[in-house]
């Protein structure tokens, strides 16, 4: 895969500023304590971003490790977690999710906010999924979300999005194919200088859409029990128009 996050790091969190990460992180810590057989203290956080997540799963106590393609995401998460006193207890290692390397065995694993949609297709979800299971012990717990088909056809389609925040602005245009199930997304960032001027910086991202039918089925070859497929963090579940999917998956 390719990092091109180093002009959508500057204002990620200020894109996903609606998000309650700590509902969500109490939602995947409910799920953890509910299905896995293992006692869970390691946890890692596959696709970190900014440090959202593993931050809030570090707060409920869990040892986190935060794994990441992008520099410039993992610095934004190094600051975080040293400004929040937790610099020396948080590991966050710059690497691919298709062929991460962890020092030792996890009790769970997370990935949030559609960050496996990047993948370039079933064959590269397949090796994450085998990646997770060789690092998660026997009886742990993989929780992650997937935007849905019903996102892309709707939400993400041909439409142009604006961002506009102090100091930074951000055009966004989607281009989805559905012959291909790829979505590409051009960004532009314009951020503001102490003088008063303005600094582009342009993005290229891309996201794969899969079927649940589909990630499921990967899910049991790579030698995981789906436990369940939630249509949001209060548990409810999947209906036509579900823009995000979250599975529940356990290692056998």
């Amino acid at each position: 895969m390719t990092d091109n996050y180093s002009a959508l790091s500057l204002v990620y969190d200020t894109l996903n500023g609606d998000l309650d990460y700590g509902a969500w992180a109490a939602y995947i810590d409910k799920k953890i304590k509910a299905h896995a057989d293992i006692s869970v203290t390691l946890v890692l956080d596959l696709c970190c971003g900014t440090g959202q997540m593993t931050l809030a799963l570090d707060a409920l106590g869990y040892d986190m490790t935060g794994v990441d393609l992008s520099p410039d995401m993992l610095q934004i998460a190094r600051d975080k977690a040293q400004a929040a006193g937790r610099g020396e207890n948080i590991l966050f290692l710059c690497q691919d999710m298709c062929a991460f390397e962890l020092y030792g065995t996890v009790q769970a694993a997370v990935s949030c906010l559609d960050s496996l949609n990047h993948l370039d297709g079933k064959a590269d979800l397949q090796k994450v999924f085998s990646l997770v299971h060789n690092y998660l012990e026997p009886g742990g717990v993989f929780c992650f979300d997937l935007n849905s088909p019903y996102k892309f056809k709707h939400i993400y389609g041909t439409n142009a999005y604006v961002l506009e925040d102090e100091g930074v602005y951000c055009g966004w245009q989607n281009i989805y194919d559905p012959e291909s199930r790829i979505c590409e997304f051009y960004t532009s960032v314009f951020t503001e200088n102490k003088d008063g001027s303005y600094t582009r910086r342009d993005d290229f991202e891309r996201e794969y859409c899969f079927t649940q039918k589909e990630v499921e089925t990967l899910l049991r070859k790579c030698g995981f029990e789906v436990v369940s497929v939630d249509g949001d963090i209060d548990g409810s579940p999947v209906e036509r128009d579900t823009e995000r999917l979250y599975f529940t998956a356990k290692r056998v």
